[in-house]
């Protein structure tokens, strides 16, 4: 896992090393939906939930529909279509799942303690998902946000119907030839809805197949790394 020091609050990025599942999912795999066993996913979600100190039993996710919406979690939430969660309620674990797409977490800092965490991929990034996970927590002056590993512009070709909306939200120099910058457009965005404090891992899930899933990379057949995240109680 790779942790985010954020105080009071647990925001762990989980990796594909450490899991039950094999072949293309090995081995850490939180995706049921990917193809894999799903008695292998159960145990490799409370394996991940162990290693973060929470509660499986708890651990709210949504069905991610690459749109805008952000939910309150409830305690064991699942199939919601969203893409986004927060919570203001002790240790209620968070998950957003990625094999690309940029898992964000984000912390109140200022205030009573709240949590959310939001997948964006190209679509949600201009749909507006990271906007409404700040606006869930009250909006970004009071917030911090972390951009955890995802396709790095080294890797992510796109097509210029793709590309030219990005140019337009969030300036020409993140799109390079036709490869995008999501890591960039992720902080612009988080900047634009006025979240002053924003740390990146820019790690490309495309370039370390030993550590991550990549859907791209594997052409589809892949598992699901994400993060985890809760108010610590």
């Amino acid at each position: 896992m790779i942790r985010w020091d954020a105080p009071g609050y647990v925001v762990a990025f989980t990796t594909r090393v450490g899991g039950v599942s094999d072949g293309p999912y090995a081995s850490l795999n939180l995706g049921r939906k990917s193809g894999d066993d799903v008695e292998r996913v159960d145990e490799n979600r409370r394996l991940a939930c162990d290693a973060a100190g929470a509660d499986v039993r708890k651990l709210a996710l949504n069905l991610q529909v690459h749109g805008d919406r952000v939910l309150r979690a409830y305690p064991g939430q699942r199939d919601t279509p969203a893409d986004g969660l927060w919570t203001d309620e002790p240790n209620v674990p968070l998950l957003a799942m990625t094999a690309d797409c940029l898992p964000i977490a984000l912390v109140r800092r200022d205030g009573p303690p709240a949590v959310a965490v939001v997948h964006a991929g190209w679509k949600g990034l201009l749909a507006a998902v990271v906007a409404n996970g700040v606006s869930a927590l009250g909006g970004g002056a009071a917030l911090a946000a972390a951009i955890g590993p995802a396709i790095g512009p080294c890797c992510y070709e796109v097509g210029e119907e793709v590309a030219e909306p990005y140019r337009r939200r969030f300036g020409d120099d993140v799109v390079h030839g036709l490869n995008l910058d999501l890591w960039t457009s992720a902080e612009r965005a988080l900047r634009a809805a006025g979240v002053a404090h924003v740390d990146r891992f820019d790690r490309c899930t495309a370039c370390e197949p030993e550590t991550f899933f990549s859907h791209r990379r594997d052409k589809g057949v892949t598992g699901r790394q994400g993060v985890i995240a809760y108010v610590a109680g």
